[in-house]
């Protein structure tokens, strides 16, 4: 806490966690209510050096909207809600989910863990627990629906022990499908002050090579930028695997000692010919040899990291398997000796120099029922939710617990999502604001915020993008509103599992389950198995380095048996049939692809004020060539139709975004049942999608960039 500038006004520090930036902020507060009313960036932080997004400064804004829900609220008969008391509706709540789990077994109570539920400490180990208290597996969140690519690819192919090379210490870097100058988020990078970070390793000689349909942020800072055309991720990197290896540039001493299944890598990509590619990808011949060269050839150190492109485009799995096998094959992980960063600090990890082999843990039991997909990370499969709501039969989905997330939103096949949403016998959302998601639910329980709990800056599911031994402890700042009734995320599970008479571990330890905990007791359980101390981290309230020795990569095992499978059956199976597929009919030409808006985190964010008034509505940005050639003009109207729904929108001229490309921000337009117009509040572009077809076979993800669109000017409306 510092003096403020009058005996009424006080400079409290705490950090932002809407996003993997975890910025530091101070705070200012009345003291004589206790209530946050302005905050900044605090330039002093050590990670964020002051830097605040156009989000994270409307913080207090969230605090004291209008706006929000402060108590918490029943549907009636008539479909509006009515206050009710906060332990009233957990009584119910808990009585309901007995009544599903009595007639229809622990399947049929769910949980989904949206972007928000990873940002409070003690939520991130409770939700899964909980439903294993319940006897339930139905655990969900945005991880199957984002990028369980990388987890596919990861079980398919293997993982190293001791991870990729961090950019801080790399000679050149690939980032596919990934904006971090905007998102914040990606592998491989250090999440604080972005744009700071990657101009320092690029002033130190580090080359950046992106691979994006548009030019983004990210890639206007890139020294080769592979404009590349929407969906043909696969190809370029077959055609990168294969020039590295047609050279000889992969590392054949770590090929030798740690790799499968090379030649039959080495045949599977032959077909993808410097030409061949070009033609698919849209990229010059010089560019793909020179990206090639670059990353194999040039540097020894650094690695290719894949953000949301491609893995919401089709053949998500095989591109990221391909994007980590020119990693293994150049051999670009830590090794023995290496001092490496990002171990973690609340468990800390060993970096072992060796292979995880591959475990295909979706092959084996538990199973969704009505769909049959297996798991992935202990998760099941998000975009399979409706379709374990809507098929009919025992064990049917009827109760689902959504904590920081907006399915309703957010989820593929809007239209589908709905409906399931609405043929649940219990939605609860934990939610502060009325949602699309909300106004769907039975009861919302609104939570405290940010500024208002205590919690860790960096949670065991952050820690690992942190490349620096920090944490903070962050203490409530801000009294929780005059007359409200809120709950703890944390404390809803705990509460269930009180009512319904079940025990409740939190790492390995079971809960008392007659005297509550607080939410200290729990984030000292949280770093309970590090080298942190809650009284260390409360002398240092801007956060503190902690002085651990520093993490050096051990040896391996030299299990013959643990390698990396870069060609199985499957994959060389899916890249031939890649391959040889239709391209697409004429009949929808443009490709639409997703971005990022600073203005927004997926739906948060869409109800501030200062972000609307910058972003009114989410544009469909076209290359002025492409507008000219269907005969609209910036501002005009545009229907964009897939072969599954279509959709109204703003047209945006944007020569950043590639000739055939239509580049649209995910999450806006409301419950389409409204029928407001797009122009108030933006189009969804999941009225497009499908996830009926055109998923991944494995983990139910469907096509949910380089959508096949046909683009009809609508200027007659106007």
């Amino acid at each position: 806490m510092e003096s403020g500038l009058s005996n009424s006004i006080e400079k409290r520090h705490s950090a932002c966690r809407w996003c993997v930036g975890m910025c530091g902020m101070i705070v200012d507060v009345d003291v004589e209510t206790g209530r946050a009313i302005s905050l900044r960036g605090d330039r002093d932080h050590p990670l964020s050096k002051g830097y605040a997004c156009i989000k994270g400064l409307q913080g207090v804004y969230a605090l004291n909207a209008p706006d929000r829900i402060l108590r918490p609220l029943k549907r009636n008969e008539s479909g509006g809600f009515d206050e009710v008391p906060l332990e009233q509706a957990l009584d119910e709540i808990a009585a309901k989910m007995q009544t599903c789990i009595a007639e229809d077994g622990p399947h049929s109570v769910a949980a989904y863990k949206g972007t928000m539920g990873f940002t409070h400490a003690p939520l991130l180990e409770i939700v899964p627990r909980w439903l294993e208290s319940i006897g339930s597996p139905y655990m969900f969140t945005t991880w199957t629906i984002d990028q369980s690519n990388k987890f596919v690819a990861a079980e398919r192919l293997g993982a190293w022990g001791a991870g990729t090379h961090h950019m801080l210490e790399s000679d050149v870097m690939i980032i596919v499908g990934g904006n971090p100058l905007v998102s914040v988020a990606n592998m491989g990078i250090t999440p604080s002050n972005v744009t700071k970070q990657f101009k320092a390793v690029k002033a130190r000689g580090m080359k950046l090579i992106v691979v994006d349909p548009r030019r983004s942020e990210t890639a206007a800072l890139a020294d080769l930028h592979l404009q590349i055309k929407p969906g043909e991720d696969v190809a370029l990197f077959a055609g990168l695997l294969r020039e590295v290896l047609a050279n000889g540039w992969e590392d054949s001493a770590f090929c030798a000692a740690h790799v499968i299944q090379l030649e039959e890598l080495r045949e599977a990509v032959a077909p993808f010919t410097i030409d061949i590619v070009a033609d698919r990808t849209g990229l010059s011949a010089e560019d793909i040899r020179t990206a090639a060269r670059m990353f194999a050839h040039d540097a020894k150190r650094g690695a290719a990291f894949s953000g949301t492109g491609p893995s919401m485009a089709p053949h998500s799995n095989l591109s990221e398997h391909l994007i980590q096998a020119l990693n293994v094959i150049c051999g670009r992980y830590n090794r023995e000796g290496d001092v490496v960063r990002g171990a973690g600090l609340i468990r800390p990890r060993p970096m072992i120099a060796q292979v995880y082999p591959p475990k295909r843990s979706w092959l084996r039991e538990p199973k969704m029922r009505a769909t049959g997909y297996g798991t992935l990370n202990g998760e099941m499969m998000t975009a399979a939710i409706p379709d374990e709501i809507l098929t009919p039969g025992p064990g049917r989905m009827r109760a689902l617990i959504v904590v920081g997330g907006n399915p309703a939103a957010a989820f593929p096949d809007h239209l589908k999502t709905v409906k399931a949403l609405k043929a649940l016998d219990l939605l609860v959302a934990i939610e502060p604001f009325m949602s699309e998601t909300a106004r769907l639910a039975h009861y919302i329980l609104p939570p405290t915020l940010q500024y208002e709990r205590y919690d860790l800056l960096f949670g065991q599911d952050a820690e690992s993008l942190n490349p620096e031994p920090y944490q903070q402890y962050l203490t409530p700042v801000s009294a929780r509103p005059s007359g409200s009734d809120l709950i703890e995320d944390w404390r809803f599970f705990y509460e269930m599992a009180k009512r319904m008479g079940n025990e409740l571990l939190f790492f390995g330890n079971a809960l008392n389950m007659e005297k509550t905990p607080s939410t200290e007791e729990l984030i000292e359980r949280v770093i309970a198995g590090g080298p942190l101390s809650l009284d260390h981290l409360k002398a240092h309230p801007r956060g503190t380095f902690v002085d651990v020795p520093p993490t050096i990569v051990q040896a391996g095992n030299n299990d013959p048996a643990a390698r990396f499978e870069v060609a199985p059956d499957d994959v060389v199976e899916e890249l031939e049939a890649y391959r040889i597929e239709d391209r697409g009919s004429a009949e929808y030409p443009y490709r639409l692809i997703s971005r990022r808006m600073r203005e927004v985190l997926n739906t948060t964010g869409l109800n501030f004020p200062a972000c609307r008034a910058r972003e009114p509505y989410n544009p469909a940005y076209l290359n002025p060539q492409d507008l000219a050639a269907i005969g609209i003009a910036d501002g005009d109207w545009v229907e964009i139709q897939s072969d599954h729904g279509l959709l109204q929108a703003i047209a945006k001229a944007d020569d950043t975004v590639g000739r055939g490309a239509v580049s649209m921000t995910h999450c806006w337009g409301g419950l389409a049942e409204d029928g407001r117009p797009f122009t108030e509040v933006g189009a969804n572009t999941n009225k497009l999608v499908s996830t009926d077809r055109d998923c991944e076979p494995i983990n139910a993800m469907p096509r949910m960039s380089a959508i096949p669109v046909q683009l009809r000017p609508i200027s007659a409306l106007h």
